[in-house]
């Protein structure tokens, strides 16, 4: 039976694609443009919103897009589409819950409504759904949080580095398709929302320590000590948020996730293919 991907190109979709089809499970991946053909891949161009209903039903709906698109379109439908769903989430509906940021708190209840919908719809089909929270995601050399930075740094020759000592817990994309395609193959996860973090909890300075040396292109560290950080929220509005969690511990906790899915993420070991797109 088969397995639809939504966000198929993301960067969990990219490591999770090639594990299916080695699964030996055939894989239908959704996206909004046409891609480049790919060995046990049937590619279906379209939007998720209007996905037209599955001649047959599926073995599994696995989504990285949008919670609520999905929750949505559940809702339109009278008989299941797939046996079960496993989505993404993330840890921000936990550890962004207290922030004073207008689009933080929006960003909060779209997940919160996001997760209670899917579930809810889910359920009402008879589909066992999965949904797992995953920490600061990396790997793919797509992510919009320490790619970014690395990228910047390699051309300005320059890279900050916060002193600030949160804990940090980055989680390696593949780690997380391997913990969905665990879901898709086994039922042990049903009904469940699972924390997904990385192998290792490491304060904030030591986390861009270890992207300054993986960068592989000389650079000078810069040192932002906390007055120069408070300076820069007070000037950058969209930077408030971040900084005002610089010193939180936002980290997730892998008991449930190894205990039903057997899956135990990597530490965080950067090099300097992790910062190249995959």
């Amino acid at each position: 039976m088969t397995v639809l991907v939504s966000g198929a190109t993301s960067q969990i979709g990219r490591f999770l694609l090639p594990r299916l089809v080695a699964a030996g499970l055939p894989v239908r991946a959704l996206s909004r443009h046409a891609q480049p053909a790919q060995p046990g891949v049937e590619w279906q161009v379209g939007d998720m919103r209007a996905l037209p209903v599955p001649a047959q039903t599926l073995q599994a709906i696995v989504s990285f897009a949008p919670l609520d698109a999905w929750g949505d379109w559940l809702a339109t439908q009278d008989v299941a589409p797939a046996a079960k769903i496993i989505v993404t989430s993330s840890m921000s509906v936990l550890t962004k819950q207290g922030s004073a940021q207008p689009d933080e708190q929006a960003l909060v209840a779209l997940l919160q409504r996001g997760e209670r919908n899917l579930a809810t719809q889910a359920e009402r089909l008879g589909m066992q759904w999965t949904i797992l929270r995953p920490t600061l995601v990396y790997g793919a050399g797509v992510d919009r949080s320490l790619t970014p930075i690395v990228a910047r740094a390699r051309r300005t020759r320059v890279f900050p580095i916060p002193m600030a000592h949160g804990l940090r817990q980055p989680v390696h994309a593949d780690d997380i398709a391997q913990a969905v395609l665990a879901a898709v193959q086994g039922d042990a996860a049903a009904g469940q929302t699972l924390q997904i973090g990385g192998g290792e909890r490491l304060d904030y300075q030591q986390m861009f320590q270890r992207v300054h040396a993986s960068i592989g292109t000389a650079t000078l560290p810069l040192y932002l000590p906390g007055m120069a950080l408070r300076l820069l929220a007070a000037t950058v509005p969209r930077a408030r948020g971040p900084v005002s969690r610089l010193e939180q511990d936002l980290v997730a906790d892998n008991t449930a996730l190894t205990a039903l899915l057997g899956v135990r993420p990597r530490p965080f070991a950067p090099t300097a293919e992790t910062w190249r797109p995959r």
